[in-house]
């Protein structure tokens, strides 16, 4: 070492670089920042790449890095690339394990829970991507199983299993209640037993004839819901007629009433209509209330 180098004692550098001086003693206690040599009265020196050592130091620790990964580093084990990279998916699961808790948050201080809703979020929030994948694919297992994996329900099937195991990147307020709300049917059990019953019943009437058009039924009975139009009333009948394709009899309304009101569900409804905004689609206006309007028409005018 030559007398034209600089050496800078540990308060000289906590000046030059505005660091405390008991966080330069501290990772110099760790084998971070390594002394380039001692004074007379034993005091740490250091030089300047000793300086601009500490300057990496600070900035890969306030980026979050330990001091295991800033020691690597500065012995050449590993590179700044290689353990930005892995300290950039750390954050990224971190990240997405917040957005998770910032979800049900949000949904328990909008509109309240009862202890076992608490008590699911909270498990939920815990569980990792993969974890709530496969709670996603085991409901939707469950749901169809049996039914035909290439019959008419194997579409929505596949559907069904459209539900992020992640939030989306940057999730607007809508996408976090509409996701812990998405998961949190999953969870109940009777919601379950409902989309298996209606699942189980597509696959049987598959070879059956068509019902009502769905069409008419949005057109004729969503208009009589909007109109406040009683289902059992003269008019509602007179609106019935125009949803039916000719004279239907008595017990063929009764039958076509028992059919829709296996397929008609608002929870389920409400599935399809949260997984659409998870996935950024347009809502779609709802059609459960037209079909609950015809299924009492059709009761009441049997």
């Amino acid at each position: 070492m030559s007398d034209e180098t600089e050496l800078f004692t540990i308060g000289e550098l906590a000046r030059r670089t505005g660091l405390p001086v008991r966080t330069i003693r501290f990772w110099s206690d760790c084998g971070v920042l390594v002394p380039t040599g001692r004074s007379a009265g034993c005091y740490r020196l250091y030089d300047s790449a000793a300086a601009a050592r500490l300057d990496l130091v600070r900035t890969l620790r306030e980026l979050g890095l330990d001091l295991d990964a800033v020691r690597r580093v500065l012995r050449g084990q590993t590179t700044v690339r290689d353990v930005a990279g892995a300290h950039l998916r750390a954050v990224e699961a971190e990240i997405r394990t917040l957005q998770v808790r910032r979800a049900v948050l949000r949904h328990v201080a909008r509109q309240g829970s009862t202890t076992e809703e608490m008590r699911l979020m909270h498990e939920l929030a815990r569980m990792t991507a993969e974890e709530r994948q496969r709670v996603i694919d085991a409901y939707v297992r469950e749901t169809f199983d049996g039914t035909g994996t290439d019959g008419p329900d194997a579409p929505i099937a596949q559907a069904m299993r459209t539900l992020p195991a992640h939030l989306p990147a940057d999730p607007t307020p809508e996408q976090e209640e509409a996701w812990v709300e998405l998961v949190g049917l999953l969870g109940d059990e009777d919601f379950r037993r409902r989309t298996r019953e209606m699942a189980v019943a597509g696959a049987r009437a598959a070879d059956e004839p068509r019902g009502l058009d769905p069409a008419r039924v949005a057109e004729h009975a969503g208009r009589a819901v909007r109109e406040g139009v009683p289902p059992e009333s003269a008019r509602g009948g007179a609106i019935l007629s125009r949803v039916l394709d000719g004279d239907v009899p008595p017990a063929e309304r009764l039958r076509l009433a028992e059919t829709l009101a296996t397929f008609t569900d608002r929870r389920v409804e409400r599935y399809w209509h949260l997984l659409g905004v998870l996935n950024g689609r347009p809502p779609a206006p709802p059609q459960v209330p037209a079909f609950e309007w015809t299924i009492a028409a059709l009761r009441a005018h049997a």
